[in-house]
C-alpha cells in the first residue's frame, strides 16, 4: 500500500485536525484585562518614581540660591529677595524650575521684615503634577535648616532631602 493521506482512507474514520489561526475573542479579552491590571498597578509607581527623581533638582537649585545669597551678603551686608533688586541672584525671581511650559517647582526667596536681622528663607513650591509629591514644599534658610511643608504643616525631612 502506498503512503497516502489519512483523509483518503475510509471516508470518515479518521479526522484531520484543523489548525486554528488567531485568537478567540475570550483570549483577547483576558489578555486586555491582564494588561489593564498591570498598568493600573505599575503606572502610579512609575509616576511616584518620576516625582522622586525631580526632587534633587529642587534641592540643587535651593543650595545654589543659598550660595548666591551668601555671596550677595558678602558684598552688600544684607540679603536680597531677588525681586526688589532684579537679577541680584542671577535669577529672575520667582523662577520656574523644570520645563518652561510645565514647571516642576517655583523658586522664591522670602526675607523677613526689616529689623529682624539678616536672614532669608528659600522655597521650592511644587507645581503641576509635582504637587502630588508627598514631600511638598522644600525650604532652606540662611542657617542651612532644611524642611518640608505639606498642607501648611512641617513634614518629616527623611527620605525627601
Amino acid at each position: 500500500m502506498a503512503m497516502t493521506d489519512f483523509r483518503e482512507i475510509g471516508g470518515g474514520c479518521c479526522r484531520v485536525r484543523r489548525h486554528s489561526r488567531g485568537f478567540t475573542l475570550i483570549e483577547l479579552m483576558i489578555a486586555v484585562t491582564v494588561v489593564a491590571i498591570l498598568t493600573a498597578i505599575a503606572l502610579p509607581s512609575y509616576q511616584n518614581s518620576i516625582r522622586k527623581s525631580r526632587r534633587p533638582d529642587a534641592k540643587t537649585a535651593l543650595l545654589d540660591l543659598a550660595s548666591r545669597q551668601e555671596r550677595y551678603f558678602t558684598l552688600n551686608n544684607v540679603y536680597t529677595d531677588g525681586v526688589t533688586v532684579p537679577n541680584s541672584l542671577g535669577y529672575a525671581l520667582p523662577a520656574n524650575l523644570g520645563n518652561a511650559g510645565n514647571p516642576d517647582y517655583l523658586l522664591s526667596v522670602v526675607t523677613p521684615n526689616p529689623g529682624t536681622g539678616p536672614t532669608f528663607s528659600l522655597k521650592a513650591v511644587p507645581q503641576g503634577d509635582q504637587a502630588n509629591d508627598s514631600c511638598g514644599t522644600y525650604t532652606l534658610d540662611n542657617f542651612g535648616n532644611q524642611s518640608n511643608i505639606v498642607g501648611g504643616v512641617a513634614a518629616p525631612v527623611a527620605g525627601c532631602w
